[in-house]
């Protein structure tokens, strides 16, 4: 399995173009976040033009947070050219069991089998037909629940399904890692797990999937310890994590990163 630390020296040297189809609450940081790490963000969502962008750009996001008909669209359409030039793309369900339309939406992304699949345990469970305890976008289900789910999910897909909590867990149906770093403040924050969608995209450009989104949840947990250090609240958390991410080098990552791979 390659270091974390030189999948964080390969994403830095390429700056990936990452083109997020995000929600409306996490634009700015989300941007901000992959400025930091050393990608390079790029917010478009406009259908008239999300599908050509997308031919530009190494990776994708799409989040479907606040979507909308013609925001689903172009995700769709989005996600299609990606897969078509065999490029990454990552896919978070967000609030997947609270609406129909957004379970119907899922359905027709899962469909496109996106790169790497990244959300809670609850949203995991629902996206796997296996209910899960949602409260609106909040989990109400730990992550060793969704572990099965999740390892079932990445099986249907072909890609990587990453549940997101306390300790992650990370598997492409036959492998499988848990990550133990991270910060109780980032639970805090309504953007975090939003912008981590960018970076896990950004390490996945150009890298092995599953061995990124280890890296990338591992960086984002090491920077979250970092800015936990000397923060005083979630509002200069903030702050400390932008200086976290952009101040990680390879060889920190690799002494802090807390990574178990499982069978």
């Amino acid at each position: 399995m390659q270091t974390p630390g030189s999948s964080l020296a390969t994403m830095r040297a390429a700056t990936p173009l990452v083109h997020n189809i995000t929600n409306f609450v996490a634009m700015n940081v989300m941007a901000n976040v992959l400025l930091a790490i050393g990608a390079s963000p790029a917010m478009v969502h406009a259908r008239e033009e999300a599908a050509e962008f997308a031919a530009l750009a190494q990776a994708l996001t799409v989040n479907i947070g606040t979507a909308d008909p013609d925001w689903g669209a172009a995700m769709y359409e989005a996600a299609a050219v990606m897969g078509e030039a065999d490029r990454p793309w990552v896919f978070d369900p967000v609030g997947v069991a609270a609406t129909r339309f957004r379970q119907d939406l899922s359905a027709k992304l899962l469909d496109l089998k996106p790169t790497v699949v990244r959300g809670n345990a609850s949203e995991i469970l629902a996206l796997a037909g296996l209910g899960g305890a949602a409260r609106g976008v909040d989990a109400g289900d730990s992550v060793e629940a969704a572990e099965d789910a999740a390892r079932d999910l990445a099986s249907r897909t072909g890609g990587v399904v990453a549940v997101s909590g306390p300790v992650d867990f990370i598997t492409d149906g036959t492998r499988a890692a848990r990550v133990a770093n991270g910060h109780p403040m980032m639970a805090r924050i309504t953007v975090m797990g939003c912008s981590l969608n960018g970076v896990i995209a950004a390490f996945c450009a150009g890298q092995p999937a599953f061995d990124a989104t280890v890296a990338a949840l591992a960086a984002y947990g090491v920077a979250g310890e970092v800015a936990g250090e000397t923060a005083q609240g979630p509002g200069s958390f903030q702050v400390a994590f932008l200086d976290a991410l952009y101040h990680l080098t390879p060889e920190a990552l690799n002494t802090a990163a807390r990574i178990e791979v499982v069978a």
